[in-house]
């Protein structure tokens, strides 16, 4: 069995059709009601205004019908929907189609990855064999105790080491307070503010090093043990992140996450870990400041140690990318999502890793994704946890029906069987090779899929504990999402966006929606990206930022 999907779209089309068997046409601009639409030899008259993204029906649905995209079932017909109107959460409700063990030999086309294949990009090597994008050194407490510490720690080291960002909001503060007090504030000072503002820090005091990064939360302690263990397990996957040369972790001792449970997780991810591991209790240590300063001083000794890493060619075999997409628009899954799926498909012919997670957003696309598994083992572990999940979210009155959010329902997501199958267009066609709970590593060459929720930081937390490297993050809305050691790249599914926010988007995936572009086109665009953020030529618009987002998934309830 093979998973080819057709776009279908006349040149200068002003809708598109995903798939032949779809009854639903979208809209690439703002249609009015009562205009004329021509597409594939038949002609259909709007029965309302359909803006762009949205889309209408072509032919006529009684009630209980299937609303049909991407050639999969994304909805049924809440109520009569005439052809030429617009979906809206008013006539269309939820709805997926079941899905079972696959009887079916999946088979597939590999890419043509010629051009790549004596490409490589400049990481920092590790003992063990993988290949890092950066080079951090990571602060992080074992519970939410230390979080007053960690910050301590980190206002010690940033500082200091030049690793901290500008001052621009403070000085700018600064700057106001001191002119309301002369009274000089115009509006010409105003607008000139953010030119007389400083953009550069001290320098660097070790150059190889791209930061120290202190992560906080919120864990650690009065929730179930099983988010304890978790988060230990998580924290374990930054630890043997090859962007990662070292860690300070501070633990109070006395928590459900204990440091021998710290210690059983990284075995069970690298029992031969070389890298340095400072491990400070303070219930052991006596005083604050006792255990403060030994643990400065011993990471700052470290910092030494990792300074004398340098970048050396890698292949990109060892590259491990996550697949996020947030913020996601009624354009997502034509242009970005695919145009990544292709960069994926390339990566596992190159022998790379994959990571797609959001199990809430492979709600419909269940049985195409089983029967891509490589073996029943694969597929059933899948429907193992896509059940589990769905189970724990109708126990507490919730469901993955639920999922869309006001903004994706604005710009045409109107179900999560619809978003769903435009969100699985990230994952490519390749087979899957693995599915991962949380918070497991990633191992196993190929695509991967993870069990995390849609939440834009809780899955990218997720994905970069398995060890993705690089984390490709689609939006059609915008969001500046990013992550303390992997560096994300933000790719827009339309130009509008790229255009209003360019703080926040690396790449701008709308040359696809316009015809500019095709999606392989697009994705090898995205690889030549990755490749120069992989080897430290360019900084993310989130790293820029200094977007270090971090936040565990719990899956349990606070006791």
């Amino acid at each position: 069995m093979s998973s080819n999907h057709s776009i279908q779209t006349p040149a200068r089309s002003t809708v598109l059709r995903l798939d032949p068997r779809d009854n639903v046409l979208i809209a690439l601009q703002d249609l009015r009601k009562g205009d004329l639409v021509s597409f594939s030899g038949r002609e259909f008259v709007l029965a309302s205004d359909v803006p762009a993204k949205h889309k209408f029906v072509t032919e006529n649905l009684a009630p209980g019908s299937d609303v049909i995209m991407y050639g999969v079932l994304v909805g049924k017909a809440r109520e009569s929907i005439q052809v030429g109107e617009i979906l809206t959460t008013r006539n269309t409700n939820h709805e997926s189609a079941p899905y079972q063990e696959s009887s079916h030999r999946y088979e597939w086309t590999p890419v043509d990855v010629t051009r790549y294949l004596q490409r490589t990009f400049l990481g920092y090597r590790r003992h063990d064999g993988q290949v890092g994008t950066r080079n951090y050194w990571l602060v992080v407490p074992l519970v939410f105790c230390e979080n007053r510490n960690i910050d301590v720690m980190k206002q010690a080291f940033e500082e200091e080491l030049g690793f901290a960002p500008p001052k621009i909001y403070r000085q700018q503060v600064a700057e106001l307070v001191t002119r309301y007090h002369e009274g000089t504030l115009s509006d010409t000072q105003r607008r000139s503010l953010e030119q007389d503002l400083p953009t550069s820090t001290r320098p660097r005091v070790f150059q190889n090093v791209d930061g120290t990064k202190f992560l906080m939360h919120e864990g650690g302690c009065g929730g179930t043990r099983e988010d304890s263990t978790n988060l230990c397990g998580l924290i374990a996957g930054y630890i043997n992140h090859p962007n990662v040369a070292g860690a300070t972790v501070l633990s109070l001792g006395c928590q459900h996450s204990q440091i021998g449970i710290l210690r059983e997780q990284i075995n069970r991810r690298n029992p031969d870990l070389t890298k340095p591991l400072l491990l400070f209790e303070q219930q052991q240590s006596g005083s604050e400041f006792k255990m403060l300063s030994e643990a400065i001083q011993a990471t700052f000794l470290g910092l030494v140690e990792a300074n004398k890493a340098k970048r050396a060619p890698g292949e990109l075999s060892h590259l491990c990318m996550g697949l996020k997409c947030g913020g996601s628009d009624g354009f997502s899954g034509i242009s970005a999502n695919p145009a990544i799926g292709h960069v994926s498909d390339m990566l596992a012919v190159l022998g790379g890793r994959t990571i797609l997670s959001e199990f809430p957003e492979l709600c419909g696309v269940e049985q195409e994704l089983i029967d891509r598994s490589v073996n029943s083992d694969v597929g059933g572990r899948f429907i193992q946890l896509m059940r589990d999940y769905a189970a724990r979210a109708k126990a507490v009155r919730s469901g993955f029906d639920m999922n869309p959010s006001p903004g994706n329902i604005r710009d045409g997501l109107v179900t999560d069987a619809m978003k769903s199958a435009g969100a699985a267009r990230k994952g490519g066609t390749s087979p899957v090779t693995a599915v991962l709970d949380y918070p497991e590593y990633s191992t196993q060459r190929g695509l991967n899929l993870q069990c995390t929720p849609g939440n834009d930081v809780e899955c990218v937390t997720a994905q970069v504990g398995a060890g993705a490297n690089v984390v490709l993050f689609t939006t059609g809305l915008g969001t500046p999402t990013g992550n303390p050691i992997a560096p994300v790249i933000k790719i827009s599914t339309n130009s509008d966006l790229a255009r209003r926010m360019p703080d926040i988007i690396d790449i701008d995936a709308g040359g696809v929606i316009s015809g500019e572009k095709t999606i392989e086109q697009m994705g090898d665009s995205i690889l030549e990206l990755v490749i120069q953020v992989a080897s430290g030529e360019l900084r993310t618009k989130a790293e820029l930022l200094g977007q270090d987002d971090f936040i565990p998934w719990k899956r349990g309830v606070s006791l």
